[in-house]
């Protein structure tokens, strides 16, 4: 799916999907991230609101799990699996070079692209992974990742 702006509607539309329940705030969440790519100011208030949360719940709620950002993202994301089987297999090493190459530090996001570290690909046999726009890469090396990253480049 195709991210859309914030819209109070369609936010509206997903938290009372939930029953505007708070145990189901970290769902409600996730279908933020699928339709806005991210998670505004403006959505933490709305959530507070419609479930009678303090901004300061949700927004725990978001900071504390890696899959939620709140900044938009780049046109691209490139997350870098750290993991402990990654981690035995050098992904400290990848994020390094990533780093140099790309002239961005993880967590950080310009307009075409987005660094971030991911806790897991599911992807352990074949360490160290990366995930770039939603497909799983292993076996990842400086080469590897360089190729990986120029071919995808091509697509946009």
């Amino acid at each position: 799916m195709t991210a859309i702006p914030y819209s109070k509607d369609v936010a509206s539309t997903i938290i009372a999907g939930h029953g505007a329940r708070p145990e189901m705030l970290v769902q409600m969440l996730h279908e933020f991230i699928h339709h806005f790519e991210w998670i505004p100011e403006e959505a933490i208030r709305q959530l507070a609101d419609e479930l009678n949360l303090s901004r300061a719940d949700v927004h725990g709620v978001v900071s504390f799990y890696h899959d939620f950002r709140t900044t938009p993202p780049g046109k691209r994301v490139i997350r870098i699996c750290q993991a402990e089987a990654c981690q035995a297999m050098g992904s400290a090493e990848l994020v390094n070079h990533a780093e140099s190459v790309l002239g961005m530090k993880m967590h950080e996001s310009s307009e075409e692209l987005t660094l971030e570290p991911v806790y897991c690909l599911g992807n352990c046999a074949c360490s160290p992974s990366i995930m770039v726009d939603g497909d799983i890469f292993g076996r990842i090396d400086r080469q590897r990742f360089d190729e990986i990253v120029a071919r995808r480049e091509q697509r946009y």
